[in-house]
Parts: C-alpha cells; structure tokens; sequence
C-alpha cells in the first residue's frame, strides 16, 4: 500500500469504502497474513477427515469438541488416582502431599445464602436490538439500543462473509443465535465457523500429547466431577483442548476471553457446537468484554465453585458484584502475573474469602510458557505487522524477566541491537552477562526503532515517552496487563488514528510531524498478532489442571483464604508426562546417589522454594 505522497493533514482523515473495496482488502490482507479465506470451508469439502468428531454428550449439553478427546464415562466414586499415576515410592511426607489429591469433598450447602445470592443475580434483559440467527437467516425481533460503531474496527481474523459486514455495527451480545442442535446459551461471532474451528482443535491435539495424557489416566475416576468452573482465559485451539479435559475429568464449565483481541472466533463456534457456553469474540469492545465475564458468573440455573483465571478479571467481578456466591466456592487458579499480584493485594486486605492457587509461579509456568512463548512469538508478531527489517535495528524492552529474556534472545538472534530496562538489579546484571546493554527508558527512547514492554506494570511507557519517540518506532506490550501502555494518553484531539492494518494503528502528531505505530492498541501482542506454541501450552494447561483437583478435592481446613504454590511433586509430574514427547529417559539415582544426595530417587528433586 504506498505512502499519500503529499503530506497535509487533510491527506489522513478517514474516508467511507464501497463494499467492493473493503472485500478486495479483506481478501488481500488475508492471503498476505496466511489467514483463511471466506471460501475454505468450500475448498475443503473434499478433504474432510475420514474421522468424524464424536459429540457425545457430557453434563448439560456439553459434548466432545473433538475426535480424540474421548468420552467422559465412568467413575465418580472415589478420588482422583494421581498416586498410581506418579509410580511413587517417596517418602509419608511427599505420598500424602500427593495422595491428599485422592481426597473428597462433600457438596458445600448453600441453602442459608439462598435467598441473598437471588438477590445478587442481576437480570441483564434490557430493551435492546434482538437479532435472532438459525439456518444462516437473521430476524429483528425488537429495537431499542445499538452499540457505538466506533468500538469496532475491521479485523481479518473475524472471518466476516458480506452478510455479517453489513451488520458489522451490531455487537453479538445483541443477538440470538442457535446451534444446530438447539444450544442457545452462548454468545460469539461467528457460528458457521465451527468446522474450521474443529479442525484447528483437532490439528493443535497433537502437540498436546502430555494433556492428553493426563484426561486418558484421570477420565474415568472423575476427580472433577460436581465441579462448576468459569474459566477467563484467551480462547484458542489449545484452550478448546484444556475446556474438553476438564469436561472429561466431570467438570460443567462456562468460559469468557480474558483478553479482547486473543479470542479464535472459529474455535468459539467450534466450542458451541459441542455445546459448551462460550461467551466471547475477537474485537469486543470494553462494555462487551464485561458482559461477557458476568455471563459466565451468576446465572438462574448457575452458581459457580470455581474460578480459573488470567488476569484476575472474573475473580475481581464475582467478588465485586455477587461477594455471597464468591464466598461459597473452593477456590481460584491464577495463572497470570497480573492477576496473582491483584490476588495477593486481596489477602493483604483482608478481601481474600476463598483459597487460590498461584500458576504464574509454578516452575512449569516460569520455565516454559513465560519463555518458551515469547521467544517463539515476537518475531512473528512484528513481521505480521509491521513488515519491519530487525536486523541492525534498536529495540528496547522493559523488563528481562522471563517473558523479557524470551523477547530479547529471539531479537538478538535476528540481529537486533537489543536494550534492557529494568528495576531488579539481578535481573539486571543476568541482562549484562547475556550480552545486553541496561538502560534508562529517558536515556534512549527517542533512539529506539521497537519499544516492547514485559513488566506486569502500568505506565511503563507514558505519553512523555512516545513524544519523544522517533518517526515510525514500533511500541507493543508483550506483558498482561493493558496498562502497561499509556494508550488513554493518546486519545486526545490533536492526534490521528489510523487503522492500517488487523491490530495496526498508526497515530499521526499534528502537521504531520511524526506517526507511531501501535500494537494490538497496548494488549497482549503475541496472542493477538500470533499463535502459542501448542507444546507449552500443554505444559501451562496441565498444571491449572493439577491445581483445579488439588482444590476441589482438598478436605475443609487444608487451605485457608490464602494465596498458595503446588507442590514440587506435581510440577515434576507434569515436566515427566510432557518428557515423553521428545522421546526422553530419565536417568534414574542407584541407592548410594539416593543416600548421598539425601532426595527420593522417584522426587521431588528440587526445594519447595525452587523457582
């Protein structure tokens, strides 16, 4: 796309498209970001898998997503077998940190909060634009409301077919859909994706052998089952995987995007067809991503137990919204930083009613997915995007922690001249020994070709820095939290906003004088503009489930509302389940090692303050 050759600033103000136009960009913006075309499920009628998917069906209208997820059956009576699993002949200290998973728990009574809870379920029916979708037709049913246009942006992984452009101003929350097989509890995009989406489910499978591994040993022994889960997480291929275990280990869960941007809308259609309540899409805006969180809370028919978060959204709002249901449940799973420092803020004040369970800082979390993802992903984010040549070229990151250390190792071996902002001076002085240069944020902003931030923080980059940012620079966010931008700051008169590309805005300074080029508006940018290796999100996906058993079958008294780490023992397990993919052997200690190291020759290997 060239360059407007004359430089006023009347050349950048936004003007409307034909129909055609926009379709011809949509196709050519595909082809170029290697995204499916409006015509694949066309082109891939002849190439079916010979296997179809087995819906058989789980709980309430849960199903099977697909082919080799398995059925769910059997079981129920008794714990969770992890014992058997871990072949371990430790010591009574290390068995009963790991048999206490065989543990049970009766079903919480919540008859006494009946009638407050009732009181807490806030009804969401307003007058609005009801639109109602079967068999591919739509039909107004009533009118009041329609969400603001400008909340929406074109974005080609939305998958739009003309139909849905021209309702492309009204937001999915506003109309019903039904499933082919009745299912109308969701909300997404894009139902006539499913196929696509199941077969992206059935492709990431196998790269997720170890997960696979865990629903094939625990499915019939149930260790789940009663187990009512909200899940806030980004929706992906692997995470369909993740919600298809849990629903085989006996779980009913409901699910919302934790992230506006990450949601795989053909995966979300994939998952509603199997009947699994999914309430998110690509491109919400802010109003639909809180909605789509309080659908997953508190329903007539629902009341969770459990909550398995990133970035501590649904906890915030459960808690915030209905505090007598968030008291009766067994706890929470957090995976994310953000989200552990807010649940750590709640236990210093005293708001912390229930126990949680910190995954961010489990050595399966630290060691693989906080590296191992970033370093896979930030190169192909900024060539999707940007085009940008990065060898010889500056780029600063804030923070070398692990996501940083991913970042600024697939960086310098592209050949980018990497630069390290940091507050701990050992994370500091590992940059140093790494090669890298640490640096002020004040001292080389205006010399920086990519600024990427990594720190859990906010206002990392402010509007000061992004002033002084050179013509062109690239600024993204490759940690949670969306504040770690000040992107509000932009959002003033004087300042341009240019939708460029899928999650590409070009900010234009008046008269013309710079422009900034903007990720993913401040969001997490790998998840948003790439994909996660399916591996490591094995690796992430099996230790929240660890931790979901562990929870649910922990007997009153073992946790208090406090924030706690898994076991070593667990972490080891789920490090030996995803080994066996690579074909490894572990060597095994001979009694004089055994004796000599003082470690149970089956584990832990490692210190409970091992990280």
């Amino acid at each position: 796309m060239e360059e407007p050759q004359v430089s006023t600033r009347s050349n950048y103000q936004l003007r409307e498209t034909s129909l055609d136009e926009t379709i011809n960009f949509k196709e050519r913006h595909r082809r170029r970001m290697s995204l499916p075309t409006n015509s694949r499920n066309a082109s891939n009628a002849q190439h079916q898998p010979q296997s179809s998917l087995v819906l058989s069906e789980i709980g309430v209208n849960q199903k099977s997503i697909s082919g080799s997820g398995g059925g769910g059956g059997g079981g129920g009576g008794g714990g969770f077998p992890i014992e058997p699993l871990l072949s371990s002949n430790g010591s009574k200290s290390t068995s009963a940190i790991v048999g206490n998973l065989t543990s049970t728990m009766g079903k919480i009574s919540i008859k006494s909060s009946q009638d407050t809870i009732a009181e807490e379920k806030v009804s969401s029916n307003r007058n609005e634009t009801k639109l109602t979708i079967s068999g591919g037709k739509a039909r107004r049913e009533s009118y009041s409301s329609q969400s603001d246009a400008s909340t929406y942006s074109y974005s080609s992984s939305d998958d739009d077919d003309d139909a849905a452009a021209c309702n492309r101003r009204t937001t999915p929350r506003l109309i019903t859909q039904r499933t082919s097989n009745g299912f109308t509890d969701f909300s997404i995009r894009k139902l006539d994706l499913a196929q696509v989406g199941r077969w992206e489910i059935e492709y990431v499978e196998q790269g997720m052998a170890g997960m696979l591994s865990l629903r094939n040993k625990a499915k019939n022994d149930q260790p789940l089952k009663g187990a009512r889960i909200v899940g806030c997480t980004h929706i992906t291929a692997q995470t369909a995987v993740l919600i298809q275990t849990l629903i085989d280990l006996g779980a009913k869960v409901r699910w919302a995007s934790c992230n506006i941007y990450s949601t795989q809308n053909e995966v979300a259609a994939a998952l509603v067809e199997a009947g699994v309540p999914i309430f998110a899409w690509s491109r919400q805006s802010e109003e639909d991503f809180w909605w789509c969180i309080d659908k997953c809370l508190l329903t007539d028919n629902w009341q969770p137990n459990m909550i398995l978060d990133d970035g501590g959204d649904a906890t915030h709002l459960m808690l915030k919204k209905y505090p007598v249901a968030f008291k009766m449940m067994k706890g929470i799973v957090e995976e994310s930083l953000t989200g552990v420092h807010r649940l750590y803020q709640l236990s210093k004040s005293g708001k912390l009613t229930v126990p949680a369970i910190n995954v961010n800082d489990s050595v399966t979390k630290t060691k693989f997915d906080n590296l191992y993802c970033p370093r896979e992903s930030i190169v192909d984010v900024l060539k999707r995007t940007t085009d940008i040549l990065l060898g010889g070229h500056s780029v600063l990151i804030c923070g070398y922690g692990e996501v940083g250390k991913g970042c600024a190792s697939a960086l310098k071996g592209v050949g980018a001249i990497v630069f390290i902002a940091e507050i701990d001076p050992i994370c500091a002085i590992q940059a140093c020994m790494d090669g890298f240069s640490v640096v002020l944020v004040e001292q080389v902003i205006d010399k920086m070709d990519v600024v990427i931030t990594a720190t859990g923080n906010k206002n990392v980059i402010t509007r000061s820095h992004m002033d002084r940012m050179k013509n062109a620079a690239v600024l993204c966010n490759m940690g949670h939290s969306n504040l770690e931008i000040d992107v509000n700051s932009l959002r003033t008169p004087e300042l341009e906003w240019h939708k460029f590309r899928s999650h590409v805005d070009h900010i234009i300074w008046p008269n013309n004088s710079k422009r900034l080029i903007l990720l993913s508006e401040g969001r997490i940018v790998n998840l948003a503009c790439s994909y996660a290796p399916s591996f490591v999100a094995s690796i992430t996906g099996t230790t929240q489930i660890l931790a979901l058993i562990e929870l649910f079958n922990a007997p009153p008294g073992r946790y208090k509302s406090d924030v706690y780490l898994l076991p070593k023992k667990m972490d080891e397990y789920v490090a030996k389940l995803h080994l066996k993919c690579f074909g490894g052997e572990l060597t095994i200690l001979t009694d004089e090692q055994e004796k000599y190291l003082g470690v149970n020759k089956n584990g832990p290997f490692k210190p409970s303050y091992y990280r």
